[in-house]
C-alpha cells in the first residue's frame, strides 16, 4: 500500500494533522488502536482555542452531545468569582464540554471526508532497522483475532498515539524529568445542575486528610444530567508519586458546593484516571522520517492541564511542513518543527512550569488563590493566562510574568504576603 504518511492514533491530533494533511492533497491512514466511540481518561471540556480548532474544521456545533460553555467559576474555601470568557480578535467567547467517546468520533469523520483513510482496531508496530524507522506492521483485529497484517513504508508517520506513546518510546522518544508531569482521575456523576453554563475550578483541593495538593479539581458540566469530576495532581511536590488520586477524588467531591446536589454515591461509571505530560516534555519531537504530536510530543499546558486545544494546534503545525517535506524529497525540513513549537509556545510554557514549582508550596499556592479571587480585574487577567487567550499585542508580557513568578519560587510566600 503506498501512502505518504501513516498517522499513528486517531485522537484529536491525529485526526487534526489527518484532516489537514488530507486537505493538502496527500494520502493519509490513521491507524486507530480502539474502535469509535472509544472513552477516553479527560475532562472533556473545550476551550475557546481548542473551539476556534473546530470552527477551521468545520465542526458542527449543533450536535446535542455538546454542551456549551459561557465561563470559568473559580473559588478556593469560602471564595467564588464566575469569569465569562473574553473577548478576543481570534478566539470565540465560549467554550464547550463534549464526551470524547462522541467529539473524536465526529473530529476523525470529518478527515474522513477529507480523503484520509481511518483503519479502526488497528496497532501500528514499528520496524527499526539500524536505529531508524524503515516500515510499520499494521495489525488488525476483530475482538482478539488479527485479522489482517500489512507491512507498510509511508514517506513519513506521525506519532499520535497519547501521553504513554508506546510508539514513540520505540523510536527513542522520553519525557524531561525536570518539567512538570501531572496525575489526574475523573469520573461521571448525575448532577441536577448539569446544564450549568460554567466550567467550575477548585485552586485549594485536599487530599483524605486534610493536606492541601498542588494541583486543581473540576467540574464540567455535560448538560445531559451528569456532570465530569476530577482532580490533578502536580509532580512539583516530594512524595507525589506516592498520592492516591482516587482518594483525593472523593474528598474533593465530599467537599463540593451543595448546589451540585452531588455526593459518591451518585456516581455513574467507575473513576479512571492517566498521566499527563507536559510542557512539551516529550522529545526528540522529529527523527529522519517521523515527528511526534499532542500528547505524544507533551502538549499539556501546566496551567490547567488541557491538551485538546494544543493537539489540535500542534497536528495543524505539523501538516504544512510534512506537505512541503514530501513535495521537495527534503526531510531535514521536518526540524523547522521543533523551532515552530517553540517560537509558539516557548515563553507561555517557561511562565507555565516556574508556576508550576510555585503552587508546589501548599501554602504558597492557598495564599496567592485567595488574595486573588478577591480582585476580579486580577482573576480576569489570570484566566487569560491560564487559557493562554491573550491577545497578540498582550504575550510580550509574558517575560515579565515569567520573571515574576520566578520571583516568587525563589523568595517564597511570606515577603510577598506582607508587601
Amino acid at each position: 500500500m503506498n501512502i505518504d504518511v501513516l498517522v499513528v492514533g486517531g485522537g484529536p491530533a491525529g485526526a487534526a494533522t489527518a484532516f489537514w494533511l488530507a486537505r493538502n492533497g496527500l494520502s493519509v491512514l490513521v491507524a486507530e488502536k480502539k474502535s469509535y466511540p472509544r472513552d477516553k481518561t479527560c475532562g472533556d471540556g473545550l476551550t475557546p482555542r481548542a473551539v476556534k480548532q473546530l470552527i477551521d474544521m468545520g465542526f458542527d456545533f449543533d450536535v446535542p452531545e455538546l454542551h456549551k460553555i459561557v465561563g470559568l467559576r473559580a473559588y478556593a474555601g469560602d471564595l467564588t468569582l464566575e469569569l465569562p470568557w473574553p473577548e478576543h480578535t481570534i478566539y470565540p467567547n465560549w467554550g464547550a464540554v463534549m464526551r470524547r467517546a462522541d467529539l473524536d468520533m465526529q473530529v476523525a469523520m470529518l478527515a474522513e471526508k477529507q480523503g484520509a483513510v481511518i483503519r479502526q482496531r488497528t496497532e501500528a508496530t514499528p520496524v527499526i532497522v539500524d536505529g531508524s524507522l524503515d516500515a510499520i506492521e499494521l495489525k488488525t483485529k476483530d475482538g482478539r483475532t488479527v485479522i489482517d497484517v500489512e507491512t507498510v513504508r509511508p514517506k513519513i508517520t506521525v506519532v499520535a498515539d497519547g501521553s504513554l506513546s508506546r510508539f514513540g518510546r520505540a523510536l527513542g522518544t522520553s519525557r524531561r524529568r525536570d518539567y512538570p508531569y501531572g496525575l489526574a482521575v475523573r469520573g461521571y456523576y448525575a448532577s441536577p445542575n448539569s446544564n450549568d453554563g460554567f466550567l467550575e475550578s477548585q485552586l485549594d483541593i485536599r487530599d483524605a486528610d486534610g493536606r492541601s495538593m498542588p494541583g486543581y479539581g473540576w467540574i464540567f458540566p455535560l448538560g445531559d444530567g451528569a456532570i465530569n469530576v476530577g482532580v490533578g495532581v502536580l509532580s512539583s511536590f516530594k512524595g507525589w508519586k506516592d498520592v492516591n488520586t482516587s482518594r483525593v477524588l472523593d474528598a474533593y467531591i465530599n467537599g463540593l458546593p451543595g448546589y451540585w446536589q452531588v455526593t459518591t454515591d451518585d456516581q455513574i461509571s467507575p473513576p479512571t484516571g492517566g498521566k499527563l505530560p507536559m510542557s512539551f516534555s516529550m522529545g526528540p519531537k522529529v527523527g529522519s522520517n517521523w515527528l511526534a504530536v499532542g500528547d505524544a510530543a507533551g502538549a499539556v499546558n501546566p496551567f490547567n492541564g488541557e491538551g485538546i486545544d494544543y493537539a489540535y494546534e500542534s497536528g495543524r503545525m505539523a501538516a504544512p511542513i510534512i506537505a512541503e517535506a514530501i513535495a521537495t524529497g527534503d526531510m531535514t525540513l521536518l526540524r523547522r518543527y521543533p523551532q515552530q513549537l517553540e517560537d509558539e509556545y516557548g515563553a507561555y510554557h517557561r511562565v507555565a512550569r516556574a508556576f508550576a514549582i510555585a503552587i508546589g508550596n501548599p501554602k504558597l499556592m492557598r495564599s496567592l488563590t485567595r488574595i486573588g479571587l478577591r480582585s476580579r480585574p486580577l482573576m480576569e487577567w489570570v484566566l487569560k493566562v491560564m487559557a493562554n487567550l491573550m491577545e497578540p499585542e498582550e504575550i510580550g508580557m509574558q517575560e515579565r510574568v515569567y520573571r515574576a513568578v520566578e520571583k516568587v519560587v525563589a523568595v517564597g510566600p511570606e515577603p510577598l504576603i506582607r508587601s
